[in-house]
This record gives structure tokens, C-alpha cells and sequence, in this order.
């Protein structure tokens, strides 16, 4: 069949309406125009967290915590605390529990846990990112700073790491990241030394100073972008000193690190 034939032929069966005509193509762009622009079946809330001075809100993309990273703690976790390779893992964003200053926030006691610890670190927030970062280059993506806690069923972890099992169940639960509101570093400044204490029902339980970290903010970053594209939103927990121990039902919580205000979470 010659080309003029072929398209005579699908004109005319155009016309009678077999290939529906100009509503079977209209009907084929309306869908092309759907899968251009997908919906989806419900909604997911984003993870944000207030910045001060700030109406707005700094969206988190992934949470990072770097394990062991105070010498001290090391020791009591029974590991080597010598500065070998820093290990890092991720808590869920939705893992985020906010805790404004000033505020007592209810803390829910986690299910599955009958040894639950608290954990004092400085948090990170990024503004940008990227891959294999260099330490001098590092504090530049930094938009902020704040307070967090690093909650941790201990019992569990513990046991998944006996079993040589993956022990996300231990750290990467509802609410597992308390965090106060995040400061500008320009308000601020880097976070290179300074106390960091966590108090329960009034007393000390942590007490160190943040130049005490085995591998400093800068060093996290950069050592973090060798093994992940790095980007705008992501948070690091930058370590707990030593004397992590349990709380239970009642017991109030209070972090603190120098420059920042308080957060104060009670146990429900």
C-alpha cells in the first residue's frame, strides 16, 4: 500500500469513527499530560524544624549519627577509642521529635525496651552538599546548629549486635531524635569546643566538652561525603560523651550545650 493509500485509509476510518477521531487523540494527550504530572493516593507530611529568628522551617532530607565518637564513651561501649575510621547510621526522618526552649516535652517511653538511654549530642544541619568533601571545606555547608538527644533502646541494640544482626531496631524508632530548634551559624559561630551536659531529674549524668569529639564537625562531614552524596537539609548527631544510662517512666531529661538554649523532655 502506497503512503498517500494508507493515509487516505486512516482519514476515512477517522471520519467513521473507528479510531475515535480527534477525541481518541484528545483522550491519548490527557493521559500523556497525567503521567507527565502524577498524583499520589494520599499524603506524606514533611519532616521540618524551626529555625530562630526565623518564620521559616529547615526541611530535613536524612539523619546521620556517628557512633562512638568520644573517647571516653568508646570505653564504655567496649571499644578501642583510638581514632580509627568513624562509623556512622541513619535514623528515619519522621524519627524527629521537636522540643521547643522553655517547654517540657512528653517523651513516650518506646515498646520492646526494658534498658532505655539517653544520648546528649550536638546536631548539624546542612545548607548544601556533595561528594568527597575536604575537612577545610567542610564547615561551609553548615547552615546551623542544635540539641539532641540520641535516644537508644540499649537492650536491643546490644542483642543485634551479639547476633552480628543489623541493630537499627535499637536506634531508629518513633521519636528517637529529640532535637531543639536550629541556630543560624551566623547567630552562633562553629561549635569547636564548648560544654555539652545531660541532666536527669536535676542531677549530672553527662558532662564533657565538645573538643573532647574524636573526629570534630568538619571531619564528620567530610568523611560522610566519601560514602553519600552529601545534601541541603541533612542533619548529623555528632556523638554523646560518656555515661549514657537508663531512664524510665517520670524521669525529665535536660540537654545542654554552651551558646544553645536547653531542651527538657519528661519520660511518659
Amino acid at each position: 500500500m502506497s503512503q498517500t493509500t494508507r493515509r487516505d485509509v486512516l482519514k476515512s476510518l477517522g471520519t467513521a469513527g473507528v479510531l475515535g477521531g480527534g477525541a481518541a487523540m484528545a483522550g491519548c494527550a490527557s493521559v500523556t499530560a497525567q503521567a507527565q504530572t502524577p498524583t499520589t493516593p494520599f499524603r506524606v507530611a514533611a519532616t521540618t524544624i524551626p529555625i530562630v529568628g526565623s518564620s521559616q522551617v529547615f526541611p530535613v532530607r536524612r539523619i546521620y549519627c556517628i557512633g562512638r565518637n568520644y573517647a571516653a564513651h568508646a570505653r564504655e561501649m567496649g571499644s578501642d577509642p583510638t581514632r580509627e575510621p568513624p562509623f556512622f547510621f541513619q535514623k528515619p526522618t519522621d524519627a524527629i521529635q521537636l522540643v521547643p526552649p522553655g517547654q517540657t516535652v512528653d517523651h513516650p517511653y518506646p515498646p520492646l525496651t526494658k534498658n532505655y538511654h539517653y544520648e546528649i549530642e550536638l546536631v548539624a544541619a546542612l545548607q548544601s552538599g556533595g561528594r568527597n568533601i575536604a575537612p577545610a571545606d567542610a564547615l561551609k555547608h553548615v547552615f546551623g546548629y542544635a540539641v539532641g538527644l540520641d535516644m537508644t533502646r540499649r537492650d536491643l541494640q546490644r542483642a543485634m549486635g551479639d547476633e552480628k544482626k543489623p541493630w537499627e531496631i535499637g536506634k531508629s524508632f518513633d521519636k528517637s531524635a529529640p532535637i531543639g530548634p536550629i541556630h543560624r551559624v551566623e547567630d552562633t559561630g562553629h561549635f569547636t569546643r564548648g560544654k555539652i551536659e545531660l541532666y536527669v531529674n536535676g542531677k549530672v549524668k553527662q558532662s564533657a566538652d565538645l573538643q573532647q569529639m574524636i573526629w570534630n564537625v568538619a571531619e564528620q562531614i567530610s568523611k560522610l561525603s566519601e560514602a553519600f552524596e552529601l545534601m541541603a537539609g541533612d542533619i548529623i548527631y555528632s556523638g554523646t560523651p560518656e555515661n549514657v544510662g537508663p531512664v524510665v517512666r517520670g524521669d525529665v531529661m535536660v540537654g545542654k550545650i554552651e551558646k544553645l538554649p536547653d531542651i527538657t523532655v519528661k519520660v511518659v
